[in-house]
């Protein structure tokens, strides 16, 4: 009997861990990121209009930070990208909750800095499924 239990444990342990989040509840929180960031298709088709201060966020997930063509980032996200941060939902909610800190622990140099300085307490996860559902992914 404790051996099947191991085995079911241990095939517990090896499935992938994420955490999905509500896409619908994720539309309500996207309410306080588009005064900064909107969600346009690649044709140009406003799917939420918002401001342009941030980067669009259409196609986020799978996306190599600091690369969306037009936009001025700061130099720690760039950096960021370079050395090969992808957006996934654990590294979008991550850097949603604390851009800052995120950047300084991923590039690892306290000197890091992001020009995003609105923090996302909670709901990152479902703004990502949000954004994700929008953009065809």
């Amino acid at each position: 009997m404790n051996r099947i239990l191991a085995t079911a444990i241990a095939g517990l342990l090896a499935l992938p861990a994420y955490a999905e989040g509500d896409a619908e509840a994720g539309k309500k929180a996207f309410n306080k990121c588009k005064s900064c960031h909107l969600i346009a298709d690649p044709a140009g088709e406003v799917i939420v209009k918002g401001g342009k201060t941030g980067p669009n966020l259409y196609g986020v997930a799978g996306r190599t930070a600091g690369t969306v063509e037009g936009f001025k980032y700061g130099d720690s996200i760039v950096e960021a990208g370079e050395n090969g941060l992808v957006w996934d939902e654990e590294t979008f909610v991550s850097y949603a909750q604390d851009p800052k800190a995120f950047l300084k622990d991923y590039l690892g140099e306290t000197s890091a800095k992001s020009k995003m300085t609105f923090k996302l307490k909670k709901g990152a996860e479902d703004v990502y499924a949000y954004i994700v559902s929008v953009s065809g992914e």
